[in-house]
């Protein structure tokens, strides 16, 4: 019945407050050269240390962070880290984050999806940071039918282990009323997010504007990449 559900008290509700949800699914969208991978390593960065992420949005719950970057070679990996390290005024030595570095993962693939479960179960992590999705899977992105198998999967990974997900997606060229609607293939993606964060151009700035599925989302604001 519906008292015997557990109930998330207020101070297990956030991962990043205000930012990602303890637990969450999600994408960080966006045109390329929109700095998604910088924003999240540095998502990852600030829950393996309990630092704040963009120096603004205080870690409610720190531990492990477990990474794969799909796009960039494993010395340009440390050197961002190292970058986001040095902002932080800590050695990369400190970092409770863990890389995988096989050089190639596809989520589509039993045997893949076997290695990265046992990958969290063995690590632990407080959050998953997959990028970007096109990189992770074979399948048909415009299919609901082929992406529901894959989104079933992570969810199921997230259930299991407690881990919230950030998954780097690409938007479309077309320009779109709502952010989440310019994600390229299957509605399914945009639906899948309990909390989702975009970004965009603006001028010589970067807009982000993050949506949550449980809570109010912030007013849209503008980054710079120092």
């Amino acid at each position: 019945r519906a008292h015997r559900l557990t109930a998330c008290p207020p101070e297990r509700r956030w991962l990043i407050e205000g930012l990602w949800a303890r637990s969450a699914i999600g994408l960080i969208g966006g045109a390329p050269k929109c700095c998604k991978t910088w924003f999240g390593l540095d998502m990852a960065v600030s829950v393996a240390t309990g630092t704040k992420a963009l120096g603004h949005f205080p870690v409610s719950t720190c531990g492990p962070a477990l990474i794969y970057l799909a796009e960039d070679g494993l010395p340009q990996v440390r050197s961002r880290l190292e970058a986001l390290c040095k902002h932080r005024g800590i050695g990369i030595a400190q970092l409770d984050l863990h890389v995988i570095t096989s050089p190639v993962l596809r989520l589509d693939l039993g045997a893949d999806q076997e290695r990265l479960a046992a990958a969290v179960e063995r690590i632990q992590p407080r959050l998953l940071l997959l990028d970007p999705l096109v990189r992770l899977h074979r399948l048909d992105e415009n299919s609901a039918a082929e992406i529901s198998g894959l989104l079933g999967y992570i969810r199921d990974l997230q259930r299991r282990f407690d881990v919230a997900v950030v998954l780097v997606h690409h938007a479309s060229k077309k320009q779109r009323s709502q952010p989440g609607q310019a994600l390229r293939g299957s509605s399914d993606l945009h639906a899948i997010g309990d909390c989702n964060a975009y970004l965009a151009r603006h001028g010589d700035h970067i807009l982000l504007t993050i949506e949550h599925r449980a809570a109010r989302s912030p007013e849209p604001f503008l980054l710079d990449l120092v």
